[in-house]
């Protein structure tokens, strides 16, 4: 019996891992409606043949693969028809626009202004007056677009040439060198070694290292702080 349980636990685990995996990689607050739901029923689905083996184990796969052909076939008709989309998904509303809050808005959204203020905070904005216009999305997230005196100031706004940025590598990750990151970089585990010597850090103590394509080479150790490093590194793009 427990062995049975065992078995029917990990054949269900691994057959809704797959269809969650092929719904995609949103969290549940960026998830559509009909995404949210599926996902919910997918949950109470896959519990009742892990603990009742009385009931043969694909009366519980077909239900979950039924929900899965759903999901791919409402996914397909909200990609290909706008129609769709909006009859499935809704639209976004404006709450707030520049005449202030749209209170027939909010209420048909069932928000109320404490609910409008803790989302603006959420977005970093703390006075009403800062914003222009406030636009709740299909999945319930809200946008925020700033009056122009509260705007963040960018390198556009003030004229100013800078360079474009570029991700960071991972070189080292809980403790172990991520080998396929070396290799993009084209650098090997002697390069961080080196780097370290002068700051009494063995290569034993270091857990994490990033490198950037501008050279900073940032190690934390174990223990005590991290340390960023100056090194003549040109990644050129290579990631």
């Amino acid at each position: 019996m427990t062995f049975t349980l065992i078995v029917r636990s990990i054949l269900i685990y691994f057959l809704v891992f797959i269809f969650l995996r092929i719904m995609g990689k949103r969290q549940i607050g960026e998830m559509q409606p009909f995404e949210l739901v599926i996902t919910l029923i997918f949950a109470d689905l896959a519990t009742i043949p892990m603990s009742d083996t009385a009931l043969p184990l694909v009366h519980g796969i077909i239900p979950i693969a039924t929900l899965a052909i759903i999901h791919f076939i409402l996914t397909t008709l909200s990609m290909n028809s706008l129609f769709f989309r909006k009859l499935i998904n809704g639209k976004p509303v404006i709450v707030i626009n520049p005449d202030g809050v749209d209170y027939d808005n909010l209420s048909k959204l069932n928000m109320n202004f404490n609910d409008l203020m803790e989302n603006l905070r959420g977005c970093g904005y703390f006075n009403i007056e800062e914003v222009l216009y406030a636009i709740v999305q299909t999945n319930g997230t809200l946008t925020v677009l700033p009056r122009a005196p509260y705007a963040p100031i960018t390198a556009n706004n003030l004229k100013i040439d800078v360079e474009q940025s570029s991700l960071p590598i991972i070189l080292i990750s809980e403790g172990k060198a991520v080998k396929e990151n070396f290799k993009l970089a084209k650098l090997n585990i002697n390069f961080v070694n080196e780097k370290i010597k002068d700051y009494n850090i063995k290569p034993d103590d270091v857990i994490f290292a990033q490198i950037n394509n501008k050279g900073k080479l940032y190690v934390q150790p174990k223990k005590g702080k991290f340390i960023l490093i100056e090194t003549n590194y040109n990644g050129d793009g290579n990631w």
